[in-house]
């Protein structure tokens, strides 16, 4: 009876030993057809964006769209969701031009989303922290670019076509991985 045991327990190790060899190898195969379906890019997920048309505060008014470009690629792990060149739009938020007695201009814009394939992925200009609300996502281009790009001409707001600007992904999205 105890070599029955022995053997029955034996022989059920070596199942479990063959089984769990086998089966990740058998996930290893269908690993190209996971990666077909959609990846989700998470909320505070880290956008590079630059932008691609100058923007200055003497010309721009609120509500003038701004253009975005992607200059990075967005990975999630090894899978590429959004090639860099992708669009992103932004919104004016509040322009001011030069005033008189040295009063500066302003220029502050809002994150809209950037476009990846038929599908949108929502922006915002700073990470939330867990707890806290979504509020002032406005980007405030006088402060944001300090001496990184941002040239002050008199007093109006100048930003330069390829100048950076890190923006952040607003809200968990599904995106499939890019071919």
């Amino acid at each position: 009876m105890k070599r029955k045991l022995s053997a029955l327990v034996l022989t059920f190790l070596l199942f479990v030993m063959v089984t769990w060899t086998t089966v990740p190898n058998a996930y290893a195969a269908d690993e190209p057809s996971a990666a077909a379906g959609k990846v989700t890019l998470q909320e505070g997920t880290e956008v590079k964006l630059k932008f691609s048309d100058d923007l200055t505060s003497k010309t721009a008014s609120e509500g003038d769209p701004v253009n975005l470009t992607l200059d990075e690629d967005i990975k999630i792990g090894d899978v590429v969701v959004a090639k860099a060149g992708c669009k992103a739009v932004g919104t004016i938020s509040n322009a001011k031009k030069a005033g008189m007695m040295g009063k500066a201009g302003e220029l502050n814009m809002r994150l809209e989303h950037l476009k990846v394939g038929d599908d949108r992925v929502r922006l915002c200009g700073s990470k939330g922290k867990e707890g806290q609300g979504k509020e002032g996502t406005a980007v405030a281009l006088t402060v944001l670019f300090g001496p990184i790009g941002l040239i002050r001409h008199g007093k109006n707001i100048e930003v330069k076509a390829g100048t950076p600007l890190t923006a952040y992904v607003d809200n968990d999205v599904a995106l499939p991985p890019v071919k």
